[in-house]
């Protein structure tokens, strides 16, 4: 097992790395957390991080692309089936994008404020 100085939440949650190290990857696929992680040996399966990502995800790009369709709508006043094509375009990918490093800012938060409690 290697040592490594601490790392810091938001850095590890923008690059999905451990939550301790920094270095290990946080995830296996798209959104599976590892089990453990294969640079500093954490048992990152005792983190769980719920729905609490995919409501901050909700929230957010709901928020944004209201904003955005009511702009388009008004400024170019297009027919509804643009919208209908348009959005999903936007919302998915952008959905994507945010998911992992919430996930990974949500599970290294849970880890630098829980991590006494639950022995690690």
């Amino acid at each position: 097992m290697t040592t490594a100085p601490v790392a810091v939440w938001w850095r590890t949650a923008i690059a999905c790395r451990c939550p301790r190290c920094g270095v290990g990857k946080l995830f296996n696929g798209v959104l599976k957390v590892r089990p453990i992680c294969a640079y500093c040996g954490l048992d990152l399966g005792a983190h769980d991080s719920g729905d609490g990502p995919a409501s901050l995800v909700i929230l957010l790009l709901g928020a944004i692309v209201v904003g955005l369709a009511f702009w388009v709508e008004f400024r170019f006043n297009p027919p509804l089936w643009v919208h209908i094509l348009l959005w999903p375009l936007v919302i998915t990918p952008l959905a994507l994008l945010l998911m992992r490093p919430l996930k990974a800012g949500l599970i290294a938060q849970q880890y630098h404020h829980r991590a006494s409690e639950m022995g690690l």
